[in-house]
């Protein structure tokens, strides 16, 4: 699929590693703005996956529409270039109904899918032809005058830019109006706002979440989800959970330890995300919410990044 560089369309983003807050702060900040919400996480997207993914309630979700979630049956492969045409359909609703969107989610291959469309050809032979031209005559100086001319500081991020050929492939898709990746150049621009939590704070944060799930349901939800299919797709037996718990069911786990693993395995997931937000996006990042009551201070700190640096272009 490749993005439309033409669309004009951008969209207010809101990441950060699991259990931040992100929903929370997207939700109130949709009410504020009159904005339609598109989930960027690969677990929502499952019909019946609700405890186990923390998916928000309809009483959070009231008054706000929301996009990206209950797409596919938990038996089904859910691919990225299948979200993306769900986001591509999501923007043209907001759009017809004259509102924006917040993308909010922690899912890293989302929101770049979103930012720089799959990873197809980087643009048109012909375009690519000139580029090889334009190496062959100035070298690795003309290349990066025009990357710093569609996009000033563009070249920063890239490793050995001295070296022709492994700047016309990110420039090819500069100059098609995407942004290639951590190998490649990265423009203005495509600033997104991060909600960030310092681990301690996170890591008793993850532990009462998985408290709140076993409290909330979670072996019934999975007991569910067995009895009404032979199993889960590759895709949603990714969910952090529910394999804990279903161990606990078939008696080969102690919910404790189920608990425990949970626990373990989401703060590796918040790591990784965090990481990869850090490296593979521009991020300007805030404090998230330390508790309900400051939701507020944490949405007012996402929409001064926002007001900051305007709209993120995207790439549907």
């Amino acid at each position: 699929m490749k993005p439309d560089a033409d669309s004009g369309r951008g969209a207010w983003i809101l990441v950060g590693p699991t259990a931040t807050g992100k929903t929370a702060v997207a939700n109130e900040l949709a009410r504020r703005l009159g904005a339609d919400v598109l989930s960027a996480d690969s677990m929502l997207v499952y019909r019946g996956m609700d405890v186990g993914t923390a998916k928000p309630t309809a009483d959070e979700l009231r008054g706000i529409v929301v996009h990206g979630i209950d797409l596919a049956d938990p038996g089904e492969i859910f691919s990225v270039g299948a979200w993306l045409a769900a986001a591509r359909a999501a923007f043209a609703s907001a759009e017809a109904r004259g509102r924006d969107m917040i993308v909010a989610g922690g899912t890293g291959l989302y929101v770049n899918a979103l930012l720089r469309g799959l990873d197809a050809p980087a643009a048109d032979p012909a375009l690519r032809e000139r580029l090889e031209a334009l190496a062959r005559d100035g070298g690795a100086d003309a290349l990066r005058e025009r990357a710093e001319r569609l996009c000033p500081g563009s070249t920063a991020r890239l490793p050995d830019t001295g070296h022709p050929r492994r700047l016309i492939r990110p420039l090819a898709r500069l100059s098609a109006g995407t942004a290639p990746g951590a190998a490649g150049l990265a423009c203005r621009g495509r600033v997104v706002a991060e909600l960030s939590i310092a681990p301690a704070a996170l890591a008793a944060r993850i532990a009462a979440r998985v408290e709140a799930m076993f409290e909330g349901g979670l072996l019934d939800e999975v007991a569910r989800l067995r009895a009404d299919r032979p199993g889960f797709s590759a895709t949603a037996g990714m969910g952090i959970g529910y394999a804990e718990a279903a161990a606990v069911l078939d008696g080969v786990m102690t919910r404790e330890a189920a608990a425990e693993r949970i626990a373990a395995r989401t703060r590796q997931l918040a790591k990784r995300q965090r990481t990869w937000f850090r490296t593979q996006l521009d991020v300007d990042w805030i404090d998230g919410p330390a508790d309900a009551a400051d939701v507020a201070r944490a949405a007012d700190g996402v929409l001064e990044i926002w007001k900051r640096h305007g709209k993120t272009p995207v790439a549907v």
